[in-house]
């Protein structure tokens, strides 16, 4: 299991700093809030520990390795091997069917045979019945449980979810919290940004940035 340890993380573009100097850890089993303002640079946080954006000074390690300092190809397997994303806007392949879709988070290297079947995950996220779908066909919500179901087969060791209930009701925002306690009571760790005291609640720590 992957323990994330961010240690004086700075981020600025030009003369504007989005966080400076912030540490925390993210222990595995733990699912905790990262939290601001709007524009505080939460998803860019985010990004930096996925390896998407780069930091401005600091280091990210994950598993007594400093991510930070891989090369792409290196980067590339981490974000492959050890990651799992559920991102605002869903990335899926929106001309593939839901099966594809979740058949790609069960490719060699991706540490699928370890987490739940395609129809089960399907299942756990009630879209049972609906493996041949093409996903521009799914509503927004819909595609928001695909991506829930793809964590769910990959079963990664670090899990980044971005205002992963911001577009969602009541009923299918429970889901999401739901499984992502499950990734996390499975040995995960979790981090998850938010501006929803409901999502802070139901994570066992709290991170504010900004």
């Amino acid at each position: 299991m992957s323990s994330v340890v961010v240690e004086g993380v700075t981020k600025s573009f030009g003369s504007r700093v989005l966080f400076e100097d912030r540490s925390f850890v993210v222990e595995p089993g733990q699912m905790t809030a990262l939290t601001g303002p709007s524009g505080s640079g939460k998803s860019t946080l985010l990004n930096c520990v996925g390896l998407l954006e780069k930091l401005s000074a600091g280091s990210i390690t994950v598993d007594g390795r400093d991510v930070t300092r891989l090369r792409p190809a290196g980067a590339r397997r981490f974000r492959r091997d050890t990651l799992g994303y559920l991102f605002q806007n869903y990335a899926l392949v929106d001309n593939a069917s839901v099966r594809v879709n979740l058949q790609i988070a069960r490719a060699p290297g991706h540490r699928g045979d370890l987490g739940l079947g395609i129809e089960e995950a399907l299942k756990r996220v009630g879209l049972d019945g609906m493996e041949q779908v093409p996903v521009f066909q799914l509503s927004g919500g819909e595609q928001q449980r695909v991506a829930l179901a793809r964590l769910l087969v990959k079963a990664p060791t670090v899990v980044l979810a971005d205002e992963p209930t911001g577009a969602l009701d009541q009923v299918n925002a429970d889901m999401v919290l739901d499984a992502l306690r499950d990734l996390a009571a499975g040995g995960a760790a979790v981090l998850v940004a938010t501006h929803s005291r409901h999502v802070v609640d139901a994570c066992s720590d709290e991170v504010r940035i900004g």
